[in-house]
């Protein structure tokens, strides 16, 4: 965004130490009723949603946004990407688990 770009490599100095201005911002997505929805909330959201699916049956990133869609939020399959990468958790070829025959 323009904030970002602004803001990049610039720094401010406060009795509480040096902060990088970005620190100060906290990153969002638009909702769809447009307001503002903070990106840990949906990063927690992601994790919910792969934390409940079917190990053999692992969403996309795509299928994932859809789910966000439904709940309101407006997010790109590759934003999804980015925050799944961002928590360590695996794309969903890598999450898949083999059918267990017992």
């Amino acid at each position: 965004s323009t904030v970002s770009r602004a803001t990049a490599n610039k720094y401010v100095h406060t009795p509480q130490g040096l902060f990088e201005l970005k620190f100060f911002f906290q990153s969002g997505l638009k909702g769809g009723n447009g307001e503002d929805v903070a990106s840990e909330s949906v990063k927690e959201k992601i994790r919910s949603i792969i934390s409940s699916e079917d190990p053999r049956k692992p969403y996309s990133d795509q299928h994932i946004a859809a789910l966000l869609a439904q709940d309101a939020i407006d997010i790109a399959r590759r934003t999804v990407a980015k925050y799944r990468e961002a928590m360590g958790i695996l794309p969903s070829s890598k999450r898949r688990q083999p059918y267990s025959h017992k």
